[in-house]
């Protein structure tokens, strides 16, 4: 078993959660950057560590370029390649023919991301913005869980 020692002052760590609410237009990237960044301002924490996870099996989160809309654009041309909806290999069509193609693109991509924060600041890169990547044709409102274990 190995000991792990601690020198110097106890750095107590706090928490602090919350719910956002995201109102989809349907199929798509949504940048959820600047709602996430308010809130982990409005916590006070200096150092820590965010959670974000999306409470749904049809739409997911990820980290990507930010500065060209284009990459956004072809990377629902790649899903749409990938995971076509109205594929006859699905039999789950309970809510339309792009329901269980929505499921696959949720299984191939991230429902949960961790994001280191610094300074108060999340630690994203220059071009980097978080995206809830919504899956279903149709407009849907999504919430995605925000936790943040740091200290002030």
């Amino acid at each position: 078993m190995q000991q792990v020692r601690f020198e110097g002052p106890c750095v107590m760590l706090s928490q602090a959660n919350t719910t956002l609410d995201f109102d989809t237009a349907g199929r798509g990237l949504l940048e959820i950057t600047t709602p996430v960044a308010r809130w982990v301002q409005s916590t006070g924490f200096k150092t820590g560590l965010l959670t974000l996870f999306i409470r749904h099996t049809s739409a997911s989160l990820l980290v990507q370029e930010n500065a060209d809309p284009e990459v956004q654009a072809d990377l629902e041309r790649f899903f749409a390649r990938l995971v076509p909806d109205g594929d006859p290999l699905f039999r789950h069509r309970d809510e339309g023919p792009d329901d269980m193609p929505a499921h696959v693109r949720s299984a191939l991509t991230a429902v949960q991301l961790s994001i280191p924060v610094a300074n108060g600041r999340m630690a994203l890169g220059t071009w980097q913005g978080i995206y809830l990547w919504e899956h279903r044709k149709r407009p849907h409102r999504r919430q995605v869980v925000l936790h943040l274990m740091g200290s002030s």
